[in-house]
């Protein structure tokens, strides 16, 4: 047997035994009149998924931009080696402003009543300000799984990282400790499957202070513990201090997860502007205000484009 047919092989024997096993059992799809119940599973497992937020034409128009930003990405990585790992990409993370918030596609998510509301009732306050708008997304050829990580963590130096805040000169307390700091919405703009990418989310691991287990320690379950099948024009709320990874893609479509980042109303990090003064003046009120800690001075043009940059 050569090489070729052994790969194929191996690559449907995946697939086969993802469509018998992906996808957290019991795995609840939350509908928009379910506000008040979305925020309590979100505290009790770090992530929610609500149908319905998105119209049909909202998801034609967000798949739409995912579409030609992706294409913009892409261009400049040939060989597919990623940014988040081979065939994997952050959007936040391949453009030059770390956001895509300079895209209509992403500023249409901004006055989403049911993502807005749900937000509020998580942060018990409409205060909340926004981070970035980014997500990321994977390609056909995604075969391998991405480490399970967090999507933030404590004070690092700034020679580290530039995005980091929280610290205890105590030692006692961890953001692990606190409540939920930090949320992101990644809305689908296409179904997904348990072939396609899932995202896989560990429930109630947002306060463990554990070791998140490498790739080679984590146990079966937790590879098979994605959130699938969820439909298109539903959105995820995480919490981004929970365990969650990606998943191979053995479909022949990109899959995306365009997302919105939310600061809790007492939480911050640095912010770097993503929105032009003159795109910002076109914002409803509220989003605006959500958007506050964004936007650039009136006196400087926002450089925008696609890099490779890791996130």
């Amino acid at each position: 047997m050569n090489a070729i047919s052994s790969g194929a092989e191996e690559l449907a024997a995946q697939r086969a035994y993802l469509e018998a096993n992906n996808g957290i059992r019991g795995l609840e799809i939350l509908s928009p009149r379910d506000r008040a119940h979305a925020a309590e599973l979100f505290r009790r497992d770090g992530f929610v998924v609500i149908a319905d937020v998105l119209d049909s034409a909202q998801v034609e128009f967000l798949a739409r931009g995912c579409q030609e930003v992706a294409e913009e990405i892409l261009a400049l990585d040939a060989n597919r080696r990623g940014n988040r790992g081979a065939y994997r990409y952050s959007f936040g993370g391949s453009s030059l402003t770390r956001s895509q918030l300079h895209r209509p596609e992403w500023r249409m998510l901004l006055d989403n009543a049911i993502v807005n509301e749900v937000v509020t009732e998580i942060f018990q306050s409409p205060d909340f300000v926004l981070r970035a708008a980014s997500g990321d997304f994977c390609m056909p050829g995604a075969t391998g799984y991405q480490p399970l990580h967090s999507d933030i963590r404590d004070w690092k130096d700034s020679a580290s990282t530039p995005f980091s805040a929280f610290h205890d000169p105590r030692g006692q307390l961890t953001l692990r400790d606190l409540p939920c700091p930090y949320v992101c919405a990644n809305f689908l703009p296409q179904e997904v499957t348990r072939l396609n990418g899932p995202t896989r989310q560990i429930p109630g691991t947002q306060n463990s202070r554990h070791p998140i287990p490498t790739l080679e320690e984590e146990p079966e379950w937790m590879r098979l513990s994605t959130v699938c099948p969820a439909p298109a024009g539903a959105v995820m709320l995480r919490d981004v201090r929970a365990w969650h990874g990606g998943t191979p893609n053995l479909s022949d479509a990109m899959r995306a997860i365009p997302n919105l980042e939310f600061y809790a109303p007492w939480f911050r990090e640095p912010i770097v502007p993503g929105i032009s003064y003159a795109d910002y003046r076109t914002l409803s009120e509220v989003a605006q205000k959500r958007v506050r800690h964004c936007v650039l001075d009136s006196s400087e043009t926002l450089v925008t484009g696609p890099t490779l940059r890791a996130p």
